[in-house]
């Protein structure tokens, strides 16, 4: 297990999609418990990242933008 912390630099970003992957490599549903909370976290960690430091650019299918 890592040492979780904060998502607050482009390396701590990095750091926790490559502990990510190597959770994800496997079966998620075999993953030890404590393993599959670190993956919750560090999901929840990198997804805050990117929702401040990357824009949706998706256009509204409704209103065209």
């Amino acid at each position: 297990m890592m040492n979780i912390k904060p998502t607050k630099t482009k390396d701590d970003y990095k750091a926790a999609m490559a502990r990510i992957s190597e959770l994800t490599n496997s079966d998620p549903d075999a993953l030890p418990d404590n393993d599959f909370d670190e993956l919750k976290v560090l999901t929840a960690l990198v997804e805050a990242y990117e929702n401040g430091h990357y824009k949706n650019e998706a256009k509204d299918p409704v209103i065209g933008h």
